[in-house]
């Protein structure tokens, strides 16, 4: 894995780095292991004038690969979703998470796509559970839009400096902010 890694890092000193991040932002969505951050970071800290240019590739891209893992899972889960889900070691949750889905599922859509879980769990089994199209894209468009521009924001502003806190602890802090946004509902629903 950290082959692959360092291997989609190189890429974004390319020429056709806009071209690889919009690949992988889309595929990441629906079939592949590795998140677009790791070309997004380079990419920004090399040109930050062109920040909020690759976060909307990322955002575009991730969305449309998303709205690709959605038909995965509506009309391949047998050939394709399930497989996927297997090779994530994802297939007992499955089960569990399957029951009370479509309630919840504008959430899950919204975690999975701003936190490191694997956000092509998610489409998939947004496709397979028969989630609402519109409240899966119109929440993916949010939760993506969110973590990627989050991420322009903090290089463009901070640039080097932020690098490391990005690629370490971005996810742990975005765990922190769901809750503190579902905590922030439950307590506006109590009053």
């Amino acid at each position: 894995m950290k082959t692959l890694y360092y291997k989609v890092k190189e890429r974004a000193g390319t020429k056709y780095a806009l071209w690889f991040l919009a690949l992988v932002s889309f595929f990441e969505s629906s079939i592949f292991p590795i998140p677009p951050d790791v070309l997004l970071i380079p990419m920004i800290l090399a040109y930050p004038s062109r920040a909020f240019l690759f976060a909307g590739v990322c955002l575009a891209a991730s969305v449309l690969g998303g709205i690709g893992g959605y038909f995965i899972g509506a009309f391949l889960y047998d050939e394709i979703g399930q497989p996927i889900l297997n090779a994530l070691g994802k297939e007992a949750y499955y089960s569990q998470f399957a029951d009370h889905y479509n309630n919840f599922g504008n959430w899950a859509v919204i975690i999975a796509g701003i936190t490191p879980f694997p956000y092509k769990v998610i489409t998939i089994l947004s496709g397979f559970t028969g989630l609402n199209f519109m409240v899966f894209v119109i929440c993916s468009i949010l939760a993506r839009g969110l973590r990627f521009f989050l991420i322009a924001i903090l290089l463009w502003h901070f640039g080097d400096k932020i690098q490391n806190f990005i690629e370490e602890r971005l996810g742990f802090f975005s765990i922190i902010f769901v809750f503190i946004l579902i905590g922030s509902f439950i307590f506006i629903s109590l009053i």
